[in-house]
């Protein structure tokens, strides 16, 4: 009887569901930057202009992202640029392989969330060289510039802690 109201999820249903995460935080990640690139034209503006949205916290302001994270070891030339693109795709690589043998939903969706966001910074220093950050919540005391891609491997990584802390090695 307590099957009854239990639903099994097979494999191929917990991968369909980490690759359609993926694909929805690319397509929101390209999306957002279109918007800001060609819609706002936010980067036609003078630096550090930014457009107040909810004042004092949150405001855009667009910033070209040329190194890693938070702008660490940044990459100027071309060589470095392919480098941090190479490791992106290896990265993204991995887990997608990693994500046929996911087990669990929250695997899965923390899986989907890196891929797509890591894969939406490849396609910006592709195209441009560096990479597009626009969110500013500098108001709120956080004082990095960041984008949709940034968000989603952020918070795929704290998803992918937290299943390891909820699930440990079950179903690895």
């Amino acid at each position: 009887m307590k099957r009854m109201f239990s639903r099994r999820r097979t494999a191929a249903s917990i991968v369909l569901f980490g690759f359609a995460v993926a694909v929805i935080v690319f397509a929101a990640d390209q999306a957002s930057k279109l918007w800001i690139l060609h819609g706002l034209d936010l980067d036609a503006r003078a630096p550090g202009d930014s457009i107040v949205i909810i004042d004092p916290v949150f405001k855009l302001t667009m910033v070209w992202n040329r190194g890693v994270s938070f702008g660490l070891f940044p990459a100027d030339s071309w060589w470095q640029r392919g480098l941090l693109i190479a490791v992106s795709l290896i990265i993204s690589g991995l887990l997608s392989v990693w994500m046929f043998s996911a087990t669990r939903r929250l695997q899965a969706l923390a899986f989907g969330l890196i891929i797509g966001g890591a894969l939406g910074n490849v396609l910006d220093r592709f195209f441009y060289g560096a990479v597009a950050d626009f969110l500013d919540f500098s108001g709120m005391y956080f004082p990095w510039v960041f984008n949709v891609a940034d968000a989603g491997i952020s918070v795929g990584v704290g998803v992918m802690i937290l299943d390891l802390v909820l699930n440990g090695d079950k179903g690895s």
